[in-house]
């Protein structure tokens, strides 16, 4: 890792006319790029532990729709086209209890 010499901040790869050069962010000093490549690395550490509270989280809206498998009265929906623009889309459900999906056309 190099630092620029005037202001002591990292000096990192920069594109100007077509070429890539080190230089300061901070106060605008390039550096002349020996021949040999150079390589950059970064190590990050996530030292915090996430705690999944409910791993099922829907975002699709609900209507009133039985299901043909449980005869529960709620179902997820959503749209998608599945043939043609000149033709209607197909309706899609999803069981909220026992996650059977279904289609309508």
């Amino acid at each position: 890792m190099q630092f620029c010499p005037k202001c002591g901040t990292i000096i990192l790869p920069k594109k100007a006319a077509n070429k890539t050069k080190l230089a300061c962010l901070n106060c605008n000093y390039s550096l002349i790029q020996k021949k040999e490549p150079m390589v950059l690395k970064e190590k990050v550490e996530n030292k915090e532990k996430i705690e999944v509270i409910d791993k099922k989280i829907e975002i699709l809206p609900k209507v009133e729709q039985e299901c043909p498998k449980c005869k529960n009265g709620h179902a997820y929906f959503w749209l998608l086209q599945t043939r043609s623009a000149d033709e209607a889309e197909t309706t899609f459900y999803k069981c909220t209890k026992c996650n059977y999906t279904w289609r309508t056309y």
